[in-house]
């Protein structure tokens, strides 16, 4: 009898758990307004990077096919997000738009869902993956009669953010940023930005 009732009350705490788990956002089922968290840009990282260079499809390579091909860099934004709501929400979509200076270069999405408790501040991190070759030609495009305001031209304007970079000696920024959480069957979407450093 005792092995019946043991099994019994088992099988009860699991379903408790698998239902905990499962509803998350299930206090916020009864909500009438999200009020918009606040996305705030922390810092960036520089996370990978290989110095500047830049090789044209005129070179020869060792192996492989020739190409144009500009050194990479991987920054990672560092974001901190706070939930002002009685309630957790849950992020599910965030877009934004990088400038070095004051030229954009790349626009990055992240498709990663994450819960942010009532009352709390989560971590979010945003890597984006940045290339001499793709940078030259948003430069090309975007940048041109900046860069010629400013009496330089692309390649040193690339070569001055690839070497500078390792000491953020330039700004960098995030721009048009939206955010969507979501809670009880209701969406809002948050706009932010920021600048590093700051």
């Amino acid at each position: 009898m005792k092995t019946v009732i043991g099994g019994v009350m088992g099988i009860l705490l699991l379903v408790g758990m698998v239902g905990c788990a499962t509803t998350q956002g299930a206090g916020s089922a009864s909500v009438t307004s999200i009020q918009p968290p606040v996305v705030k840009l922390s810092e960036v990282q520089l996370a990978h990077y290989w110095g500047w260079y830049y090789f044209s499809k005129k070179i020869k390579p060792t192996k492989g096919k020739a190409g144009n091909y500009g050194a990479p860099m991987d920054l990672a934004f560092v974001f901190e997000i706070t939930n002002p709501n009685s309630f957790p929400v849950q992020l599910d979509g965030f877009k934004f738009t990088v400038a070095f200076e004051e030229f954009d270069v790349n626009t990055l999405n992240a498709f990663e869902t994450m819960w942010i408790p009532a009352g709390k501040t989560n971590e979010f991190v945003v890597h984006g993956m940045f290339d001499g070759r793709t940078s030259l030609l948003s430069l090309l495009v975007t940048g041109g009669f900046k860069l010629k305001a400013k009496k330089m031209n692309v390649w040193q304007q690339l070569e001055k953010w690839w070497t500078g970079i390792a000491t953020f000696s330039f700004p960098i920024s995030v721009k048009e940023g939206a955010a969507t959480f979501r809670a009880g069957g209701k969406s809002i979407v948050t706009g932010f930005g920021g600048k590093f450093p700051q």
